[in-house]
């Protein structure tokens, strides 16, 4: 290695950036000297690789940065540990430091004897003076205030957060399971061409019904505020706010308060949209979300009943700045698209000149969007309150995507906190072996601390308002993401780390006041330490049947993780049958996203499937003799029933159905890598096994539901026999195997 390798790579590590990782090939790869650099100069350290100089005047730089500011940008301690903070002064000057707390008292801290050397900064000595944390500060946000001789105060966030999450522990008593779905695709008879917040709802009764304790639903964040849309749920616009698509128009009340004609006009709009609920191939977001906005301009001008605009007024306080910029975003948005020159004059930033005087002009809009939020919260708290009182212990479980897609609201709300020149992706792994660019701006890490880790919170209490649980798509974003230099290839990435005690500290703190259980997916590359320390939070980790294999062969699900959330399958893969017949091999050949041989990637699938249907017959869930024949439909649902069992003899505390295998869809949802132009990612309707669109109105109806959830379900209780005649015991079950025709 090189000295200027050296010290680049001494750098990268000063400012979180790894120069290296272990890829999923199990070996470690060097990052790019150029990634680096592009990497380090996003974060605000401009350097040149091969510059010995300036990389060793940049690394000073870097070890200074603590000594030239009186508080840590933010501090984060465990509640009953307590701990200590540095403080940095004038060498020989007095320093007293106290902690002002969220319910507006104050507790002075002691100084502990811990001398440090001092460090010249600027041509002055700045000496250190370190302070405990008590042990007994209250859960909070809080701040940290620095007296210092001059008479000045500096001022800083402190935030105790529990040592341990224990919202999940309820499940190690009884564990629990519920139902996966992508809600857009979930559509009823009332639908407008797309499911909607009140399907969501009555999906939640219907599981409940069978034991369920939550449905988790795909991402439910904004989008576009008009036509055309992002089809990804996982790539919207911003993640604090809802998406009004996801609305029932005749739920709102000023549906009612309509005139005579215009309610036709609705209904119309209703009717039109409603055949689209027969189409088994392709949804239609952009026309179902035109028609419903094209409706709710109409209610927005119904004058509101004095209860209902009193509600309005202390929602949109309760939200503060944050609501008030994201609905003039969509204002200005709905009147600028997102390359208009306008977008480039600085005065257009939240709080500018251009900014406040088009929020005057666009009042009526901007308002508008204000409002479509307020009917989102209202009918997301009445589905988790419909999910709730039908008996489910957690509810809707919300689920976070990474981040916000660029140039949207978030970019431009939070501009301060992202970094427009980076993507966020994931680098090579077996199953998406050219690697991802999610086209997604990471946080700023930095910039996060010195902001009190505001903007993170916000969302996250918006996201837990009314959810008994939240998913976090690729937790081990709190820890490091991949950065990938926008334009280049996500294979040229570097894994920049965050405050992990900070980003799962808040969310852990977060969510013990909403009480809702926290599951990660901690799925991908990631370093061994981290799943422990998640458990050891009290965060509930992700296990997929498919890729829990050892040597070959299937792990025995007894050998799972306890403190984790269970299932057979993902929305990345294929339906279990479609699984199982080696559709998502089909797709990846088509569209040259296999990196070895397509004969050698079937030889090794059929060898895991085989694998699995072997193991099921040795623990008596399939019955032995010939191998089933997976072009029978009958045989196929047989399997299907038989791996979601066997998976419920793993000790997790929570299991996932997948809607798709409990109705026997086949299609893929979504193929990681690819653009709308290879695959309609996002866009396939539920369908059964016939490719007949499937309503929820009587999901009880379709063949194979009430069997897949209730077998689940007597599984999880050691009730194998309760499945229900739908289901039968194990040894109707095997009977109906060798009596198939």
């Amino acid at each position: 290695m090189t000295e200027a390798r050296d010290l680049l790579e001494r750098l990268a590590r000063a400012h979180g950036v790894q120069p290296s990782y272990q890829g999923h090939d199990g070996r470690r790869h060097a990052v790019a000297d150029h990634t680096l650099v592009a990497v380090l100069a996003a974060l605000g350290c401009h350097v040149e690789a091969d510059g010995t100089a300036g990389l060793q005047a940049a690394l000073e730089r870097r070890r200074l940065a603590p000594w030239r500011r009186v508080l840590p940008p933010t501090t984060v301690c465990h509640a009953g540990s307590g701990g200590s903070v540095a403080v940095h002064v004038p060498h020989g000057s007095a320093v007293t430091v106290e902690a002002a707390l969220e319910d507006g008292s104050r507790r002075r801290l002691d100084q502990l004897e811990d001398f440090t050397e001092p460090q010249l900064v600027a041509g002055r000595q700045v000496g250190q003076a370190t302070f405990r944390l008590p042990a007994d500060l209250p859960l909070g946000w809080h701040r940290l205030v620095a007296h210092l001789a001059a008479g000045e105060d500096a001022e800083a966030a402190l935030v105790v957060v529990p040592d341990r999450l224990g919202t999940a522990d309820a499940f190690a008593e009884r564990r629990g399971w519920g139902l996966a779905v992508q809600l857009y695709s979930t559509r009823s008879s009332r639908s407008w061409g797309l499911g909607d917040l009140h399907d969501l709802a009555d999906l939640a009764v219907q599981t409940a019904a069978h034991g369920g304790d939550y449905v988790l639903s795909n991402p439910l964040h904004a989008s576009a505020p008009q036509p055309p849309v992002v089809s990804s749920p996982y790539s919207p616009s911003t993640r604090r706010y809802l998406h009004p698509m996801y609305l029932r128009i005749e739920d709102v009340p000023e549906y009612a308060a309509l005139g005579p004609r215009r309610r036709a006009r609705v209904e119309d709009l209703a009717a039109q949209r409603r055949r689209d609920n027969a189409d088994p191939d392709a949804l239609d977001r952009d026309a179902a979300y035109g028609a419903k906005l094209q409706a709710l301009r109409w209610m927005h001008q119904v004058t509101p009943t004095p209860e209902r605009a009193a509600a309005y007024a202390a929602y949109r306080e309760a939200e503060g700045r944050g609501l008030e910029d994201f609905a003039l975003w969509c204002a200005l948005r709905s009147a600028y698209p997102h390359d208009d020159p306008v977008w480039r004059d600085p005065g257009l930033v939240p709080g500018g000149p251009r900014a406040e005087r088009l929020r005057e002009e666009l009042a009526e809009d901007v308002d508008f969007h204000r409002w479509l939020q307020w009917l989102c919260d209202t009918q997301l708290a009445a589905a988790q309150s419909a999910a709730r009182g039908a008996g489910m212990r957690l509810g809707i479980m919300q689920d976070l995507a990474v981040g916000a897609d660029r140039d949207n609201a978030d970019s431009w709300m939070l501009q301060d906190l992202l970094v427009p020149s980076m993507s966020v992706g994931a680098p090579p792994d077996m199953y998406n072996q050219l690697g991802q660019d999610w086209s997604q701006s990471p946080w700023h890490p930095e910039r996060l601390a010195e902001t009190g880790y505001r903007a993170y919170r916000d969302m996250l209490r918006s996201i837990l308002r009314h959810a008994g649980g939240i998913r976090v798509d690729h937790v081990l974003g709190l820890f490091r993401l991949w950065w990938v230099p926008v334009g280049g290839s996500p294979t040229e990435g570097a894994y920049v780390t965050y405050d992990h005690e900070a980003m799962v500290g808040i969310l852990a703190l977060e969510a013990h006041r909403a009480g809702a259980v926290v599951v990660g997916e901690d799925l991908g590359t990631f370093e061994p330490w981290v799943q422990d320390y998640l458990a050891r939070r009290g965060l509930l980790g992700t296990s997929i049947l498919w890729f829990e294999q050892r040597d070959g062969r299937p792990r025995p699900p007894r050998e799972y993780r306890s403190r984790c959330l269970s299932s057979v399958n993902t929305h990345d893969l294929p339906p279990t049958a479609g699984y199982l017949a080696g559709l998502h091999l089909d797709l990846r050949e088509r569209l040259g996203l296999l990196a070895g041989d397509a004969a050698d990637e079937r030889r090794r699938a059929a060898a895991e499937r085989d694998a699995f249907l072997h193991a099921l017959v040795e623990d008596g869930f399939l019955p032995t003799g010939p191998a089933p024949d997976l072009t029978d439909p009958a045989a196929v649902a047989d399997v299907v029933v038989a791996l979601h069992r066997y998976l419920a003899r793993a000790p997790s505390l929570l299991h996932g159905v997948a809607l798709v295998d409990a109705v026997g869809e086949r299609r893929i949802q979504n193929q990681p890598g690819t653009g709308q132009d290879e695959y309609p990612n996002w866009e396939i309707p539920l369908a059964d096994a016939t490719g007949r669109p499937v309503l929820i109105d009587r999901l009880d109806d379709v063949p194979g539901f009430a069997r897949l959830l209730d077998a689940v379900d007597a599984e999880l209780r050691g009730e194998p026999s309760a499945a229900g005649a739908a289901g039968g015991t194990r040894a109707a079950r095997d009977e109906s195997v060798h009596g198939r025709p």
